[in-house]
């Protein structure tokens, strides 16, 4: 379960916006997470809630923006909605799509009190 590692770089990222930026207690993470990065959700937010004991973002909310697929077809030359990873080309139905948006996950904001 890869989402215990995702959640623990997310703790990281938390612990040192805390400490550098002198922040209090974390009410909520913002999450970005794209459709293409094979993250589980519901696996991450329980891994989240268990990372986050004992550190300013104890009992602190995880929130979602889930982000869209994309990708470019290289043999119709055009950026289509994808899914999943190594669907067809909804256009031309090629397999040659090159995902170009949609595998990124990364904290967008802290919400602090």
């Amino acid at each position: 379960m890869h989402e215990m590692s995702l959640a623990e770089g997310i703790r990281s990222i938390v612990d040192d916006a805390v400490s550098t930026q002198q922040l209090g207690r974390v009410k909520t993470v913002v999450v970005e997470i794209g459709e293409l990065s094979a993250v589980e959700v519901d696996a991450l937010s329980f891994c989240f809630d268990a990372v986050m004991r004992g550190s300013a973002a104890e009992g602190a909310r995880m929130e979602v923006v889930r982000v869209a697929g994309s990708g470019w077809c290289m043999q119709c030359a055009q950026t289509v909605a994808v899914s999943r990873l190594y669907d067809p080309c909804p256009q031309c139905g090629s397999y040659q799509v090159q995902p170009t948006g949609g595998t990124e996950m990364r904290v967008l904001e802290l919400e602090v009190e």
